[in-house]
């Protein structure tokens, strides 16, 4: 595995590229959050480790120096992306950047969790210091969910507030098989989740493993 590199889409706080490294591969993180890969720089200081090659960019504009031999984009990253376009643009970008041969694997949220999980629901989770309210709005024109999170931090006897908010859009297995094609990539594999069973009407999310032709 040394001098094998893996390009990490939307990488975040580092996460999965550190568990990567650790595995041998040299690892390019790309993420359009500079706090995010801030974050994952301050990581590799802390625990004394020489950070992956990070690099802040939009995945969908990806630009690199050379090519590798696999990339991977998890977390849902891809349903980040609610416009069509900047799907198809993110596997034509990446065609170019993985040698002959070499391997893209990611995951998506599906249709079914959109429409039936999420939905129009509200969640709340709670551990010993953060308490999280977790409100959708589901739009079935476009298959996108909005996701409203209100997090309540408890520090020295106070309860914090602070929101985040985001879309997700989902998309069929069929488009993305036929946006891969376009873009020069073939389907291996399509798994229900973190398994190597077959998708089902009520699979949540799914694993895509796709060659690049």
């Amino acid at each position: 595995m040394e001098g094998k590199t893996i390009i990490d889409l939307a990488c975040g706080t580092g996460n999965l590229s550190f568990e990567l490294m650790k595995l041998g591969f040299d690892v390019i993180g790309i993420d359009a959050s500079p706090e995010m890969l801030s974050i994952a720089q301050k990581k590799a200081f802390e625990n004394g480790i020489t950070p992956p090659l990070l690099l802040c960019q939009r995945i969908q504009e990806l630009d690199l120096y050379g090519t590798s031999e696999a990339a991977i984009c998890f977390l849902d990253s891809i349903n980040h992306l609610t416009d069509p376009e900047d799907v198809k643009n993110t596997f034509v970008r990446l065609h170019y950047f993985i040698e002959p041969g070499g391997i893209f694997i990611f995951d998506v949220n599906t249709l079914y969790k959109h429409k039936e999980v999420l939905g129009n629901n509200t969640f709340v989770q709670e551990d010993d210091d953060v308490f999280c309210v977790w409100q959708n709005s589901y739009n079935d024109s476009d298959k996108t969910v909005d996701i409203n999170l209100d997090f309540f931090e408890q520090r020295n006897g106070v309860y914090l507030r602070s929101s985040e908010s985001f879309t997700e859009r989902a998309y069929s297995i069929k488009e993305l098989r036929s946006w891969l094609k376009q873009a020069g990539f073939k389907v291996q594999a399509v798994y229900d989740d973190m398994t190597t069973n077959p998708v089902c009407q009520t699979s949540q999310r799914v694993v895509i493993v796709a060659k690049r032709i």
